[in-house]
């Protein structure tokens, strides 16, 4: 299984992308499991001294019958309670770096989402 590579080729390609989340510094969590064919990124920004949880990806590989490979990416944000999933299927042309910075890229994209969508909620009045 390819799970920490292609983690940390994932965490990097975020880090490219948005070197400097929210005004500071990424700080990022990984926990790996082998044995359950498990790794999740905990995605945070340190902004001076406060820490704002920004999301996970979840790595779960699979062995399919043929023999080849399957990773599935669980996306979450945060705020908010959105979540998507993207399948990497082993191909003899497979790009895993570049698999990675889509993936990398994705989250991103609905870390943006989650924040805008954030700032436009409608305020809850109470009567």
């Amino acid at each position: 299984m390819r799970l920490l590579s292609f983690l940390t080729d994932i965490e990097r390609a975020i880090e490219a992308e948005d070197p400097a989340p929210l005004g500071g510094s990424w700080e990022n969590v990984r926990t790996i499991n082998y044995h359950q064919g498990v790794a999740r990124l905990t995605l945070a920004a340190r902004v001076g001294p406060r820490k704002e949880s920004r999301g996970t990806i979840l790595l779960q590989g699979f062995a399919l019958a043929d023999g080849t490979t399957c990773l599935k990416a669980f996306l979450s944000w945060k705020p908010g309670n959105r979540e998507s999933v993207h399948a990497v299927y082993e191909k003899p042309d497979l790009n895993w770096s570049s698999e990675a910075r889509a993936i990398g890229s994705a989250w991103l994209n609905g870390a943006l989402e989650a924040a805008e969508s954030e700032v436009h909620a409608p305020l809850a009045v109470s009567a």
